[in-house]
Protein backbone atom coordinates (compact mmCIF):
# COMPACT_ATOMS: atom_id res chain seq x y z
CA UNK A 1 0.00 0.00 0.00
CA UNK A 2 1.48 3.42 -0.95
CA UNK A 3 2.20 5.76 1.94
CA UNK A 4 -0.58 8.15 2.87
CA UNK A 5 0.00 11.68 1.63
CA UNK A 6 0.11 14.51 4.09
CA UNK A 7 -2.92 16.78 4.11
CA UNK A 8 -2.56 20.20 2.54
CA UNK A 9 -3.87 23.64 3.32
CA UNK A 10 -3.22 27.19 2.20
CA UNK A 11 -3.17 26.75 -1.55
CA UNK A 12 -1.90 23.18 -1.61
CA UNK A 13 1.17 23.58 0.61
CA UNK A 14 1.99 20.31 2.33
CA UNK A 15 1.02 20.27 5.99
CA UNK A 16 4.11 19.94 8.25
CA UNK A 17 4.26 16.56 9.94
CA UNK A 18 6.91 17.40 12.52
CA UNK A 19 8.99 20.24 13.95
CA UNK A 20 11.60 19.83 11.21
CA UNK A 21 8.96 20.39 8.49
CA UNK A 22 7.68 23.49 10.29
CA UNK A 23 11.25 24.75 10.69
CA UNK A 24 11.78 24.54 6.91
CA UNK A 25 8.61 26.55 6.32
CA UNK A 26 9.69 29.16 8.86
CA UNK A 27 13.30 29.29 7.65
CA UNK A 28 14.70 28.66 11.15
CA UNK A 29 16.21 25.74 13.04
CA UNK A 30 14.13 22.99 14.60
CA UNK A 31 15.46 24.05 18.01
CA UNK A 32 14.09 27.57 17.47
CA UNK A 33 10.68 26.16 16.55
CA UNK A 34 10.70 23.95 19.64
CA UNK A 35 11.56 26.88 21.93
CA UNK A 36 9.00 29.17 20.26
CA UNK A 37 6.14 26.68 20.65
CA UNK A 38 7.11 25.81 24.23
CA UNK A 39 7.48 29.45 25.25
CA UNK A 40 11.00 28.86 26.57
CA UNK A 41 14.51 29.95 25.64
CA UNK A 42 15.80 33.04 23.91
CA UNK A 43 13.58 33.61 20.88
CA UNK A 44 12.53 37.09 19.78
CA UNK A 45 8.86 37.89 20.19
CA UNK A 46 8.51 38.54 16.44
CA UNK A 47 9.99 35.13 15.58
CA UNK A 48 7.92 33.42 18.26
CA UNK A 49 4.70 35.01 16.93
CA UNK A 50 5.57 34.14 13.32
CA UNK A 51 6.24 30.48 14.14
CA UNK A 52 3.07 30.16 16.19
CA UNK A 53 1.03 31.71 13.39
CA UNK A 54 2.53 29.26 10.89
CA UNK A 55 1.68 26.39 13.21
CA UNK A 56 -1.91 27.63 13.57
CA UNK A 57 -2.30 28.23 9.82
CA UNK A 58 -1.16 24.67 9.06
CA UNK A 59 -3.04 23.02 11.93
CA UNK A 60 0.26 21.80 13.35
CA UNK A 61 0.27 20.21 16.79
CA UNK A 62 3.66 19.00 18.08
CA UNK A 63 3.71 15.54 19.59
CA UNK A 64 3.95 15.91 23.35
CA UNK A 65 5.33 12.39 23.66
CA UNK A 66 8.07 13.11 21.13
CA UNK A 67 8.85 16.36 22.87
CA UNK A 68 9.11 14.67 26.24
CA UNK A 69 11.39 11.95 24.91
CA UNK A 70 13.58 14.51 23.16
CA UNK A 71 13.88 16.93 26.06
CA UNK A 72 13.72 14.47 28.92
CA UNK A 73 10.82 16.42 30.40
CA UNK A 74 7.24 15.55 31.28
CA UNK A 75 5.56 18.79 30.25
CA UNK A 76 3.93 18.93 33.70
CA UNK A 77 4.42 21.11 36.77
CA UNK A 78 3.34 19.77 40.14
CA UNK A 79 1.28 22.16 42.27
CA UNK A 80 1.14 20.97 45.86
CA UNK A 81 -0.99 22.22 48.75
CA UNK A 82 0.39 20.87 52.06
CA UNK A 83 -2.09 20.86 54.92
CA UNK A 84 -0.05 19.92 57.97
CA UNK A 85 -1.65 22.71 60.00
CA UNK A 86 -5.27 22.16 58.95
CA UNK A 87 -6.01 18.62 57.81
CA UNK A 88 -9.66 19.26 56.95
CA UNK A 89 -9.17 22.38 54.84
CA UNK A 90 -10.54 22.01 51.30
CA UNK A 91 -9.09 23.02 47.94
CA UNK A 92 -12.45 24.69 47.29
CA UNK A 93 -11.31 27.46 49.66
CA UNK A 94 -11.71 30.68 47.63
CA UNK A 95 -8.08 31.67 48.14
CA UNK A 96 -6.78 28.36 46.78
CA UNK A 97 -9.20 28.43 43.85
CA UNK A 98 -8.22 31.97 42.88
CA UNK A 99 -4.46 31.40 42.99
CA UNK A 100 -4.67 27.96 41.37
CA UNK A 101 -6.74 29.40 38.52
CA UNK A 102 -4.09 32.03 37.78
CA UNK A 103 -1.29 29.43 37.95
CA UNK A 104 -3.14 27.04 35.63
CA UNK A 105 -3.63 29.82 33.07
CA UNK A 106 0.07 30.77 33.15
CA UNK A 107 1.18 27.16 32.75
CA UNK A 108 -1.22 26.63 29.84
CA UNK A 109 0.23 29.71 28.15
CA UNK A 110 3.59 27.90 28.19
CA UNK A 111 2.16 24.63 26.90
CA UNK A 112 2.44 22.89 30.27
CA UNK A 113 0.00 20.79 32.27
CA UNK A 114 -0.67 21.05 36.00
CA UNK A 115 -0.63 18.09 38.38
CA UNK A 116 -2.47 19.11 41.55
CA UNK A 117 -1.84 17.38 44.87
CA UNK A 118 -3.48 18.06 48.23
CA UNK A 119 -1.15 16.56 50.82
CA UNK A 120 -1.76 15.91 54.51
CA UNK A 121 1.81 15.07 55.58
CA UNK A 122 2.19 11.88 57.59
CA UNK A 123 6.01 11.75 57.59
CA UNK A 124 8.87 14.05 56.51
CA UNK A 125 9.51 12.13 53.27
CA UNK A 126 6.31 13.22 51.49
CA UNK A 127 7.90 15.99 49.46
CA UNK A 128 11.04 14.02 48.60
CA UNK A 129 8.84 11.25 47.20
CA UNK A 130 7.04 13.74 44.96
CA UNK A 131 10.34 15.28 43.79
CA UNK A 132 11.81 11.85 42.99
CA UNK A 133 8.69 10.48 41.27
CA UNK A 134 9.72 11.70 37.80
CA UNK A 135 6.14 12.80 37.11
CA UNK A 136 6.85 16.54 36.99
CA UNK A 137 9.54 18.92 35.76
CA UNK A 138 9.19 21.32 38.69
CA UNK A 139 7.01 22.03 41.70
CA UNK A 140 5.05 24.98 43.01
CA UNK A 141 4.03 24.68 46.67
CA UNK A 142 1.08 26.75 47.87
CA UNK A 143 1.85 27.75 51.46
CA UNK A 144 4.52 26.40 53.80
CA UNK A 145 1.90 25.23 56.30
CA UNK A 146 4.03 23.83 59.15
CA UNK A 147 6.37 22.13 56.67
CA UNK A 148 9.07 24.78 56.19
CA UNK A 149 11.87 22.46 57.37
CA UNK A 150 10.74 19.67 55.02
CA UNK A 151 10.62 22.09 52.09
CA UNK A 152 14.08 23.41 52.97
CA UNK A 153 15.58 19.92 53.03
CA UNK A 154 14.26 19.06 49.55
CA UNK A 155 15.12 22.45 48.04
CA UNK A 156 18.82 21.88 48.78
CA UNK A 157 18.98 19.17 46.09
CA UNK A 158 15.90 19.95 43.95
CA UNK A 159 16.28 23.43 42.40
CA UNK A 160 13.01 23.71 40.38
CA UNK A 161 10.91 24.27 43.50
CA UNK A 162 9.13 27.55 44.26
CA UNK A 163 6.88 28.31 47.24
CA UNK A 164 3.99 30.70 47.63
CA UNK A 165 4.16 31.97 51.19
CA UNK A 166 6.06 33.94 53.76
CA UNK A 167 9.71 34.75 53.16
CA UNK A 168 11.61 33.37 56.15
CA UNK A 169 15.16 34.12 57.36
CA UNK A 170 17.80 31.88 55.75
CA UNK A 171 15.30 29.75 53.84
CA UNK A 172 16.83 27.43 51.21
CA UNK A 173 13.93 27.60 48.77
CA UNK A 174 12.79 30.36 46.43
CA UNK A 175 9.51 31.98 47.46
CA UNK A 176 6.87 34.39 46.22
CA UNK A 177 4.48 36.13 48.57
CA UNK A 178 3.18 39.37 49.97
CA UNK A 179 4.85 41.43 52.67
CA UNK A 180 2.56 39.99 55.32
CA UNK A 181 4.07 41.99 58.15
CA UNK A 182 3.41 45.24 56.29
CA UNK A 183 -0.10 44.06 55.43
CA UNK A 184 -0.85 43.31 59.08
CA UNK A 185 0.42 46.71 60.10
CA UNK A 186 -1.68 48.44 57.43
CA UNK A 187 -4.83 46.63 58.60
CA UNK A 188 -4.31 47.60 62.26
CA UNK A 189 -3.43 51.20 61.38
CA UNK A 190 -6.61 51.46 59.32
CA UNK A 191 -8.76 50.22 62.21
CA UNK A 192 -7.04 52.62 64.60
CA UNK A 193 -7.54 55.53 62.20
CA UNK A 194 -11.23 54.65 62.05
CA UNK A 195 -11.48 55.09 65.82
CA UNK A 196 -11.17 51.47 67.02
CA UNK A 197 -9.53 50.99 70.42
CA UNK A 198 -10.31 47.41 71.41
CA UNK A 199 -9.08 45.21 68.57
CA UNK A 200 -8.75 41.51 67.89
CA UNK A 201 -6.73 39.52 65.34
CA UNK A 202 -8.44 36.34 64.13
CA UNK A 203 -5.85 33.88 62.81
CA UNK A 204 -3.64 30.89 63.60
CA UNK A 205 -0.02 32.11 64.02
CA UNK A 206 1.39 28.58 63.64
CA UNK A 207 1.30 29.30 59.88
CA UNK A 208 4.23 31.59 58.84
CA UNK A 209 2.13 33.98 56.73
CA UNK A 210 -0.40 34.44 59.52
CA UNK A 211 2.32 34.85 62.14
CA UNK A 212 3.82 37.72 60.13
CA UNK A 213 0.42 39.41 59.80
CA UNK A 214 -0.01 39.17 63.57
CA UNK A 215 3.46 40.70 64.07
CA UNK A 216 2.51 43.67 61.90
CA UNK A 217 -0.80 44.03 63.78
CA UNK A 218 1.03 44.14 67.12
CA UNK A 219 3.65 46.59 65.84
CA UNK A 220 0.95 49.06 64.79
CA UNK A 221 -0.76 48.82 68.19
CA UNK A 222 2.57 49.40 69.92
CA UNK A 223 3.63 52.33 67.74
CA UNK A 224 0.36 54.22 67.30
CA UNK A 225 -2.20 52.54 69.53
CA UNK A 226 -2.33 55.35 72.14
CA UNK A 227 -3.91 53.11 74.76
CA UNK A 228 -5.59 50.71 72.30
CA UNK A 229 -5.49 47.01 73.20
CA UNK A 230 -5.40 43.94 71.00
CA UNK A 231 -6.11 40.23 71.42
CA UNK A 232 -5.40 37.18 69.26
CA UNK A 233 -7.94 34.44 68.60
CA UNK A 234 -6.17 31.53 66.78
CA UNK A 235 -9.14 30.42 64.68
CA UNK A 236 -9.12 27.51 62.25
CA UNK A 237 -9.00 28.03 58.49
CA UNK A 238 -12.10 25.86 57.97
CA UNK A 239 -15.16 28.18 58.02
CA UNK A 240 -17.40 25.81 59.98
CA UNK A 241 -14.88 25.57 62.81
CA UNK A 242 -13.91 29.23 62.59
CA UNK A 243 -17.42 30.55 63.08
CA UNK A 244 -17.89 28.45 66.24
CA UNK A 245 -14.65 29.83 67.70
CA UNK A 246 -15.47 33.40 66.67
CA UNK A 247 -18.98 33.14 68.11
CA UNK A 248 -17.65 31.93 71.46
CA UNK A 249 -15.14 34.76 71.57
CA UNK A 250 -17.71 37.43 70.73
CA UNK A 251 -19.99 36.21 73.51
CA UNK A 252 -17.23 37.24 75.95
CA UNK A 253 -15.91 40.33 74.16
CA UNK A 254 -18.79 42.80 74.38
CA UNK A 255 -16.62 45.88 74.05
CA UNK A 256 -14.69 44.77 70.96
CA UNK A 257 -14.84 47.41 68.22
CA UNK A 258 -12.32 46.29 65.58
CA UNK A 259 -11.44 42.93 63.96
CA UNK A 260 -8.56 42.09 61.63
CA UNK A 261 -9.24 38.68 60.09
CA UNK A 262 -6.35 36.66 58.63
CA UNK A 263 -8.34 36.10 55.40
CA UNK A 264 -11.44 37.33 53.64
CA UNK A 265 -13.16 34.03 54.41
CA UNK A 266 -12.58 34.51 58.14
CA UNK A 267 -13.68 38.15 57.76
CA UNK A 268 -16.99 36.93 56.34
CA UNK A 269 -17.39 34.51 59.25
CA UNK A 270 -16.76 37.38 61.66
CA UNK A 271 -19.44 39.55 60.04
CA UNK A 272 -21.93 36.67 60.15
CA UNK A 273 -21.26 35.99 63.84
CA UNK A 274 -21.57 39.69 64.70
CA UNK A 275 -24.87 40.07 62.85
CA UNK A 276 -26.26 36.98 64.56
CA UNK A 277 -25.54 38.70 67.88
CA UNK A 278 -27.24 41.94 66.87
CA UNK A 279 -23.98 43.85 66.54
CA UNK A 280 -23.83 46.14 63.51
CA UNK A 281 -20.90 46.27 61.05
CA UNK A 282 -19.40 48.86 60.91
CA UNK A 283 -21.53 50.71 63.49
CA UNK A 284 -20.55 48.57 66.50
CA UNK A 285 -17.55 46.64 65.15
CA UNK A 286 -15.37 47.33 62.13
CA UNK A 287 -13.96 44.33 60.20
CA UNK A 288 -11.08 44.07 57.74
CA UNK A 289 -9.87 40.93 55.96
CA UNK A 290 -6.82 39.89 53.96
CA UNK A 291 -6.47 38.82 50.27
CA UNK A 292 -9.12 41.01 48.63
CA UNK A 293 -10.78 38.14 46.80
CA UNK A 294 -13.77 38.74 44.56
CA UNK A 295 -16.16 37.72 47.35
CA UNK A 296 -14.94 40.61 49.54
CA UNK A 297 -16.86 42.96 47.25
CA UNK A 298 -20.04 40.85 47.64
CA UNK A 299 -20.41 40.68 51.39
CA UNK A 300 -22.97 42.80 53.23
CA UNK A 301 -21.50 45.22 53.99
CA UNK A 302 -18.65 44.96 51.43
CA UNK A 303 -15.51 43.83 53.25
CA UNK A 304 -12.45 46.05 53.57
CA UNK A 305 -9.33 44.02 52.87
CA UNK A 306 -5.56 44.04 52.48
CA UNK A 307 -5.04 43.16 48.84
CA UNK A 308 -2.30 40.82 47.73
CA UNK A 309 -1.92 40.66 43.95
CA UNK A 310 -2.51 36.96 43.29
CA UNK A 311 -2.31 37.40 39.52
CA UNK A 312 1.16 38.96 39.80
CA UNK A 313 2.02 36.23 42.30
CA UNK A 314 1.08 33.49 39.83
CA UNK A 315 3.13 35.21 37.11
CA UNK A 316 6.17 35.23 39.41
CA UNK A 317 5.70 31.63 40.58
CA UNK A 318 5.54 30.24 37.06
CA UNK A 319 8.37 32.44 35.78
CA UNK A 320 10.65 31.42 38.64
CA UNK A 321 9.97 27.70 38.37
CA UNK A 322 10.75 27.75 34.63
CA UNK A 323 13.91 29.76 35.19
CA UNK A 324 15.06 27.31 37.82
CA UNK A 325 14.23 24.38 35.55
CA UNK A 326 16.64 25.92 33.03
CA UNK A 327 19.36 26.24 35.64
CA UNK A 328 19.12 30.01 35.98
CA UNK A 329 19.63 31.83 39.24
CA UNK A 330 16.32 33.13 40.58
CA UNK A 331 15.59 35.00 43.78
CA UNK A 332 12.53 35.27 46.01
CA UNK A 333 9.90 37.88 45.19
CA UNK A 334 8.02 39.97 47.77
CA UNK A 335 4.83 41.70 46.64
CA UNK A 336 3.65 44.92 48.26
CA UNK A 337 0.12 44.73 49.70
CA UNK A 338 -2.40 47.57 49.39
CA UNK A 339 -5.33 48.69 51.50
CA UNK A 340 -8.80 48.44 49.93
CA UNK A 341 -11.23 50.26 52.22
CA UNK A 342 -14.93 49.42 51.92
CA UNK A 343 -18.07 49.81 54.01
CA UNK A 344 -17.14 47.26 56.70
CA UNK A 345 -14.69 49.76 58.22
CA UNK A 346 -16.45 53.03 57.41
CA UNK A 347 -16.53 55.68 60.12
CA UNK A 348 -19.84 56.12 61.91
Amino acid sequence: MPPKKASTRNGGAQRPQNIHDLAKLAGVSAATVSRALAGTGKVSQATRDRIRKLAADHDFQPSSMARNLRTGRTGTIGVIVPLGHEKTQHLSDPFFMTLLGHIADRLADRGYDLLLSRVVPSDPSWLRQLADSGRVDGMIIIGQSNQAEVIDSVARSYPPLVVWGAQLPEQEYCSVGSDNRLGGRMAAEHLLEQGCRKLAFFGDPSVPEVEQRLQGFREALRDMGQGAVGANLPVHFVPEKAIEEISGFLDLADSLDGIFAMSDTIGMMAIQALVERGRAVPGDVKVIGFDDLEMARRTLPPLSSIRQDLEAGADALVDLVFRRMQGEEAHSVTLKPTLVARASTAKN
